[in-house]
């Protein structure tokens, strides 16, 4: 089962652009583990061409808030419809059984007990500076995190969170994750 699990950043803020809709951000650079040759690798906005066959081909894809955020911004650029493809968001899987959402910082310092490497909002700015070796490197160390609660939360079937000051627990029904579902995606793979 080829899983990618990704994440991406951004150029801009909500702010900048004067709108709340993840589609109206402009991508700086996509993140993601492939599970076939347990790489990491990014993709600048002109390099999408070369991820695009890559996620096609994928069984999963997993992310921490991707349905809401990345994959709005990801269908921007791409020729079809990356929704098609099987996705595990796995915050919205923690927001199904809480109640409510949770940071990917929160769930990974009670889980994992490490925190993220920054925040989004210094992502921009790094970009913005030109510093874009130090956006990678956050972005991947996302991308990592992500991975390893998803790890988690295959074998455990919960994820930690602190609330409060008390760790607590979520319970998460991991049963269907893995559970294939064939699409036909190959808007960009040659026929």
């Amino acid at each position: 089962m080829r899983k990618i699990t990704f994440d991406l950043e951004t150029k801009n803020s909500f702010q900048d652009v004067g709108s709340n809709d993840p589609a109206d951000l402009d991508l700086s650079v996509i993140c993601a583990h492939d599970s076939e040759d347990d790489q990491y690798k990014h993709y600048f906005e002109n390099e999408l061409g070369n991820l695009w066959p890559i996620l096609e081909q994928a069984d999963i894809l997993i992310t921490w808030n991707g349905e809401h955020f990345d994959l709005p911004i990801l269908n921007k650029y791409y020729p079809g419809d990356l929704g098609k493809i099987k996705h595990v968001d796995m915050m919205k899987e923690v927001q199904r059984s809480l109640g409510r959402r949770l940071k990917l910082d929160t769930v990974a310092a009670a889980t994992l007990g490490e925190n993220k490497s920054g925040s989004g909002m210094d992502a921009i700015v790094w970009w913005n500076n030109g510093e874009t070796d130090k956006v990678v490197k956050y972005c991947i160390d996302d991308v990592r995190i992500t991975k390893e609660l998803y790890k988690y939360a295959l074998a455990n079937n919960s994820l930690k969170y602190r609330d409060n000051g008390t760790i607590k627990e979520v319970k998460l029904d991991t049963s269907h994750w893995e559970v294939p579902v064939h699409s036909m995606m190959t808007f960009t793979l040659p026929f």
